[in-house]
Order: structure tokens, then sequence, then C-alpha cells
């Protein structure tokens, strides 16, 4: 399988941790890949009309795209490691969290875009403010309703969780996603340190 990834992605890093934690990295070829919104770069359009990525290209099936597909893919794949989609009822939260992780890296990023491939006059300080609260409401959720399930055993929406904060520290350091959420701040502290999370620890911006 090829894999189009790019070390600073955190979609991407959601998949690399996986394929870490079940033993399945040897089983794909990396192909980097970069690009934005205006300008596709190397994005693999040949096989994500969306030019995103991470991307799966598959010997025997149709590439997968979207990282929570991807994920739930190579989890039917895997035959080490933790069962990071459970069956029965717990799934349901496992794919909230994720998705909870998911929509803070989707407003993170948005806010990367605006202040990064807008000149400064094309800015909208509410549109970025905007999407930080949705931000500030999803980390207050986390820290009010899901230490429980965050402090259980390894699941994607624990990993995804981890990838979305970790990019708050890579992307937004200066917004100080810590303050006021010393229960999330430990446990984050104690999962970065997980060999996977260190492996895929982004470049220094």
């Amino acid at each position: 399988m090829t894999l189009h990834f790019s070390p600073t992605s955190p979609y991407v890093r959601k998949v690399m941790i996986l394929l870490r934690e079940t033993g399945q990295l040897d089983s794909v070829t990396l192909a980097p890949a970069m690009g934005t919104p205006v300008d596709p770069g190397t994005m693999p359009l040949g096989v994500n009309p969306l030019g995103k990525i991470p991307a799966l290209e598959r010997p025997d099936g149709c590439t997968l795209y979207d990282s929570r597909v991807i994920t739930r893919y190579l989890a039917t794949l895997a035959k080490d490691g933790p069962d990071v989609y459970p069956d029965g009822p717990a799934l349901w939260e496992v794919l909230t969290l994720e998705a909870t992780a998911d929509g803070i890296l989707d407003a993170a990023i948005l806010m990367r875009y605006e202040t990064a491939l807008r000149e400064p006059a094309q800015q909208s300080t509410a549109w970025i403010e905007g999407q930080w609260a949705k931000i500030a409401r999803a980390l207050d959720a986390l820290e009010s309703r899901w230490m429980a399930h965050l402090s259980g055993p390894l699941c994607m929406g624990q990993i995804a969780v981890g990838c979305a904060l970790g990019y708050l520290d890579f992307r937004h350091g200066a917004r100080n996603w810590r303050d006021g959420r010393p229960a999330l701040a430990a446990w984050f502290q104690g999962f970065a340190a997980r060999p996977s999370m260190q492996a895929t620890e982004p470049p220094a911006a």
C-alpha cells in the first residue's frame, strides 16, 4: 500500500500512530505530498479528487481517503496491538470522541489557513475567533466529560485527541489550550510520551 502523507498533517499523524501501535508500519510505502487549498502542489489529485491527505492506495481496491476511513480500514487488518474500534456500545463513544478531536483539527486548520494564506488586510478576526470558540468548547467538553474514557484502554478516540492537542501546540501554542484544563493537560503529558507519539512529532514550525 502507498500512503500519501506530510509529516506536518495531524490527520496523517493519526494514521501513522495507528500503524505503529498495531505493528503495520512496514505494510505501507510513504509518498510525500504538499499543497494548500489554493495551490494543490504535489497533492495526489489522480487518486483523491479532493486533493487531500492522507490518501491510501491499495493494490486490491479503491484509494481510501479521509483519515477516519483509513484508520477504520487499517484497524480491520491489524493482527497485533489494541482494538482501537471496540465492538458494542463502546464503539459509539470512540467514534464520537474521534469526531470531536477531528472537529478541533478542522477549526484549527481553518485558523491556520486564514493567517497563512491571506494577506493581513483580508483576514477576518471574527472568523478566527469563531473557530477558536469551537475549539475551546470542545476542549472544555473533553475536560468535563471525557477524562474517564481518555484514561481507559487505547482507542482511536484517544489517538485523535492526542493528535489534535499536539497540533494546537504546533500551530497555536500562544493560545495556551492547557489554561483551565488541568486534567486534560495532565493526560496529554502522559499520552505524548508514548513512542508512537514521539516518533510522529511534526518538525519544528
